[in-house]
Formats: C-alpha cells, structure tokens, sequence
C-alpha cells in the first residue's frame, strides 16, 4: 500500500510514517513546517517530504491520505481530496486498523509525562527482553528513533486526548483499544477544541470505556479529575499509584535516590536518571504498567538505571564557557513550573535563564497566560519571545517585575541572554515547537562573546 501522510512532521504523524515504512508500506508525506528531530529521523528512512499542501499531490496517486490533526478544511490538498472523493482516513485510525489489531497495547495518557512515561514503559519491556513496538510523542535516546514495529505482541504508545483529525473531534486515544492503560494526570488544556476540564474527562472516559475487564488502569490518586472519570465507571482492574496509594515513590538516603513501594513493601531503590518529582511519579506508573505483562518491579527499577533520556526533555544542547544550554518541550504551565523546579533541584548552584515560547495553541488564546508568572517563580530571570501572540506577553509577566523580558525579535532575545550569561548558568529553552533555531542561536552567540 502506498500512504501518502498529510502534516507528516508531527509526531504522531511522523511515527505512524515510520511504522507504515517497516509493515512494508510505501510511505510519502508532506508538511508546512518541517524542523528536527522528525525531519531528520524521517530523511534518515528515506521517506519523502514534500514542503507545503499543494493540491497537485493528488496526482501522486496513493492508495489511501492518511490525515493529521494539524491539518483543517480549507487546506488546499485536503480540499482536492475531498472534491474528488479519494479514500482518506486519520492518522490514529490508520494506526489502530494496521498496526494495533491484535496486539497487547500499552497506552499511557495525561496532560503532562506522557512522552517521559511511554520512553520508561517501552524502555522496561526492552531492558525485560520483550521487545515491544512503541510510538512515543519523542526521541527516546535508548532507541533513537521515535518509533519501531517488531513482532512482538506487545505495543507501547503515548495516547493522546487531543482531537483525532478534521472528520473526528473524539480524542485520539479512543482508537487504540489499549489492555493496559496509565492515566497519569489531568488537568484543563487544549483550550481551542475544549469548552472546560469537563469536557476532557469525558474523553477520558471514552478511553476507560474501551479497556476490557482483564485490562488494568494504573491511575494517579493524587488527580481528582481521575477520581471523577473513574467514579464515571470502570470495567478493569484498578491500580492507583502516588501519596499513600498502592504503588508510591519516596525519597532515599539521597535526593537523587527514589525508593518504591507497592501495598508498603520495597521492591526496590535506584538514583534517578531524571530531575523532578514528577519524573519519580512517571517512573512508578511505568512499573506498575509493567508489572501486569510480567515484568517485576526489581527489573523495572533495574532499567531505570540504564534509561538514557529523551531527546527536548530537559535535553543539554551543549555548553559554551560554562554556560549550559538545555532544551524542554514545556508550554503547559504546570509542565513549565515542573521542569523549572526538577532543574532547579539537578542543579542547585548557578542562575537559571528560562527562554519561553508560548507556542500552543491554548497558550497563544491567552487562556494560561495568568498562571505563567507563578510558573516561572523558581528561574533567575525569563525571556520571553512573545511575537504572534493575542496578548501582551510583557503585562503577562509584570509580577515578575524586573526578572522578566518580553520580545517580538527573536534576535534580540538571543542576544541579550548571552550578553546576560555567566559562567555556572543554566539556559533552559522551553517550546513545543523548533522556536528558530534558538538553541543553536544561543549557543553560537555565547561561543562568540
């Protein structure tokens, strides 16, 4: 089958191209904005790119459009696909019709750690010998590509709650039928496609719904917007992790070291490979989702030790005259006062630089923009790029007073934080986009003052 994949660069859509190239597919794509990692992981298979939507790919002739999220109507090619009545069909869709049929998937869902808890969980089966299939909202430095179709029955993937594409506005995670499934928190996000967090759990409970009863959901007590999907109905076995919970995390003899327990017996203690709480909290759903495939928790907690990280997650890009420079995909709040904290906590000397891009879609309504100061509590000083948003990025983070730039010109941006860095600082760029380069940027002007 020849696929030709609209919006190819997310990705999701990157990782369902690269699983459709090892089933055996022919696999095309294109995108308006192609930018590292996927663009290179997606060179590197020889699948081809095609900037832009132009409607004359139409002619390319594919057997079916598999179309992203991204992409709405009045979309040019998506436009000529529909007036000529060519088959299409969504991205997750396609996934769980081709790839996930019978298979054991392991779904990991919630509005943050959703790419660091699926890294861990498919990095569990693979440290166990399992040899899963993932797709992950990353790059996982123990694999190095987003992606990977093997034989095994067992299929671990990041299960996203946004829309699943312009003819499907249920989430993207009630497709993929999982038998295991972390939730892992909720929180209001995605304000361009839902009214309120009401709206959000009951997707969630859509996805509770699809699990059967030999299923297992591994949930995070300390969420009440869990308690309440849960409360909603719930056909599976039930396991809740966190403060006083079946499974919980504590700390060890050091702050490093995080020691798990499940029903108040150890099963193991390991130093963390990742700054924050929160990482300990992701690490433990992980093993508990792990455990009911028959990988123990000593193994679990074992590979923990050999997890090498993800790549824009809290990702150091490089250090010039002593100042670091590190890369997250934080734009959600309470993802950006995590990471800002869990570095703050790694690295306790030295200033910390946080350069923010409020990139989302629901951070450029403006509808978190009130939240963002507190967010930022823990960073010496912020840099902010603020052009092409709906509100003034400067008013937004005024109760940070002096610590706090807003900027249209990315150039100034960039070349007032080198100018501001010192030997010992810690920059921390935080998008979930490629923000012009502005890693590379940085650490070239820093090479040159």
């Amino acid at each position: 089958m020849h696929i030709h994949i609209l919006g190819i660069c997310g990705t999701f859509m990157g990782g369902v191209a690269l699983l459709a190239r090892a089933a055996g597919h022919k696999v095309t794509g294109c995108d308006a904005n192609v930018y590292p990692p996927m663009s290179t992981q997606l060179e590197e298979q020889g699948i081809g790119l095609i900037e832009g939507y132009d409607a004359a790919q139409v002619d390319l002739a594919p057997d079916m459009f598999v179309v992203g999220n991204a992409v709405s109507r009045g979309n040019a090619l998506l436009e000529a696909i529909l007036d000529r009545g060519l088959p299409y069909v969504s991205g997750p869709q396609w996934l769980a019709e081709h790839v996930l049929a019978g298979r054991w998937v392991l779904a990991v869902a919630g509005t943050h750690g959703k790419t660091t808890t699926t890294s861990l969980l498919a990095w569990m089966l693979e440290d166990a010998g399992l040899n899963p299939g993932f797709l992950v909202g990353g790059v996982p430095q123990n694999f190095g590509v987003s992606a990977r179709l093997t034989e095994s029955p067992f299929f671990v993937i990041e299960a996203d709650e946004y829309d699943t594409a312009f003819c499907d506005k249920r989430s993207k995670f009630v497709h993929y039928r999982p038998r295991t499934a972390i939730l892992n928190n909720l929180e209001f996000d995605h304000a361009d496609i839902f009214a309120d967090l009401a709206a959000i759990e009951t997707q969630f409970h859509h996805l509770v719904r699809t699990i059967p009863a030999s299923g297992r959901i591994v949930a995070n007590a300390r969420e009440e917007s869990l308690k309440r999907v849960i409360a909603r109905g719930c056909w599976s076995e039930l396991e809740w992790f966190g403060d006083a919970a079946q499974w919980s995390v504590a700390t060890g003899a050091s702050e490093a070291e995080a020691v798990f327990s499940l029903g108040g017996f150890e099963q193991g203690r390991v130093a963390m490979p990742l700054a924050g709480s929160h990482n300990r909290e992701n690490a433990l759903a992980a093993i508990a989702a792990a455990r009911h495939v028959g990988v123990t928790p000593a193994q679990s907690i074992a590979s923990l030790a050999r997890f090498r990280g993800i790549k824009r997650r809290l990702e150091l890009r490089g250090v010039v005259r002593g100042v670091s420079v590190y890369d997250d995909f934080a734009h959600h709040p309470t993802a950006i006062a995590l990471t800002v904290g869990g570095l703050r906590r790694r690295e306790p000397q030295g200033r910390i630089l946080a350069v923010l891009e409020p990139r989302s879609n629901t951070m450029k309504l403006g509808v978190m923009k009130a939240q963002l100061p507190a967010s930022l509590a823990e960073a010496d000083l912020v840099f902010c790029h603020g052009a092409g948003l709906g509100w003034d990025a400067a008013e937004a983070l005024a109760p940070l007073g002096a610590r706090a730039r807003a900027y249209d010109a990315l150039d100034a941006l960039v070349a007032d934080v080198a100018a501001e860095a010192r030997p010992g600082d810690h920059i921390l760029v935080m998008s979930n986009g490629g923000f012009g380069g502005v890693h590379q940027k940085l650490l070239d002007t820093l090479a040159g003052h």
